[in-house]
């Protein structure tokens, strides 16, 4: 079901009418249910776990549960509950999936890049090399055809997915050495997720796929040249700029990635049309105040990292020219070999393509002459 189909018919009119019902009660004043949100009073109660691939170190990314739960707690009066649950407390991060899918949890929230080796379609999910920005992404998810084709690619799966986050386009990673040119990307050891890795593959890196958690370890030890997590809030927290000095932009891997959450199918089908809508509405609240932290967060966090020492850097153009043309390579071969991500990868790219040429006659010049300016 699409998302205009679902908010048809997942009773808003029964949300709507709560409130109403609530403001006709006599013992009740105007200013008080002037104040009071609608709240669903048929529901039965209801108690949920959503497993999380991200630790509650990072309050961003991992904080959408907490918000999410929260605004479902607050529309139901306390009668749905979610509990939230960082990686490792009930699964590891990678396996969410797989626990939303068999029904071991209710819900999950993950990148679904990191499910790349199960299928790559799930990439499409959040992000791939050179793809979609965040607010591409969210217009083709909800305005044009994303949220139709990836509900059917989990149909597969038992899964009814929605958009639940997105941390704007990320930066490119803690370098222990300069990057002077795609010749020094050779043999490189890069924790590098997703998609990514199997781009940068194709012009000399070694990728590594490495957890958060084990990422300053690594790179404190050597073991790996380089890594890349999220932007500046998220990696200052996590210590990168104490054991590598460049810091390299643009995340040419993630202009966008989209966070989502996974909700087991036969648990949703038990939920009541106005729960539906209400996971729904706390879903699509949750999207947009992750983006709102990360935009509001990052400046900051970037200036303190300057101030200790971090070195900013563009990528090379040979670089990036290298990579995009290394990911159309790879884009055409799966085309070729695996029909799910065909069929959906041709109207992502065709929205990628309509969604530039609009971009750079207003958002580009717009953005490219305000941060010429002295403010």
């Amino acid at each position: 079901m699409d998302r205009r189909s679902l908010i048809k018919n997942a009773g808003i009119a029964g949300v709507l009418a709560a409130g109403v019902v609530a403001c006709s009660k006599k013992d009740e004043t105007p200013s008080a249910t002037a104040s009071a949100p609608a709240v669903v009073t048929g529901g039965g109660a209801v108690r949920w776990r959503v497993a999380s691939s991200f630790p509650k170190s990072l309050d961003t990314i991992f904080g959408a549960v907490d918000v999410f739960a929260k605004k479902v707690s607050d529309m139901t009066g306390g009668k749905f509950v979610i509990s939230t649950h960082a990686a490792g407390e009930l699964m590891p991060g990678p396996g969410v999936l797989d626990g939303a899918s068999n029904g071991t949890v209710e819900m999950a929230h993950t990148a679904p890049y990191y499910f790349f080796g199960k299928d790559p379609t799930y990439a499409l999910d959040c992000a791939i090399p050179f793809g979609l920005n965040s607010r591409q992404m969210t217009a083709w998810m909800y305005e044009g055809n994303g949220l139709k084709l990836m509900r059917e690619f989990y149909s597969n799966v038992g899964i009814v997915n929605f958009p639940m986050g997105n941390t704007g386009a990320q930066m490119g990673g803690w370098y222990r050495k300069e990057i002077k040119s795609v010749a020094d990307l050779k043999g490189l050891k890069f924790r590098v997720g997703g998609f990514g890795g199997k781009v940068a593959e194709r012009i000399g890196v070694v990728p590594q796929n490495i957890p958060g958690g084990e990422i300053y370890q690594a790179l404190e030890k050597g073991t790996i040249d380089a890594a890349e997590w999220v932007g500046p809030y998220d990696d200052q927290k996590l210590g990168f700029n104490k054991v590598a000095a460049h810091y390299y932009y643009p995340g040419w891997w993630e202009g966008g990635p989209q966070l989502s959450l996974y909700v087991n199918k036969k648990a949703y089908d038990t939920l009541t049309p106005e729960y539906k809508a209400i996971i729904e509405s706390a879903a699509a609240y949750a999207h947009t105040d992750m983006q709102a932290k990360y935009d509001y967060k990052n400046p900051g966090a970037l200036k303190a990292l300057v101030s200790q020492g971090t070195k900013l850097h563009s990528f090379p153009n040979d670089v990036l020219l290298a990579a995009f043309k290394a990911s159309e390579e790879v884009y055409s071969e799966l085309s070729a070999s695996n029909p799910a991500w065909k069929k959906i990868y041709t109207d992502y790219a065709a929205y990628r393509k309509e969604a530039n040429l609009w971009f750079r006659f207003t958002e580009a010049r717009f953005d490219s002459f305000m941060q010429a300016q002295k403010l």
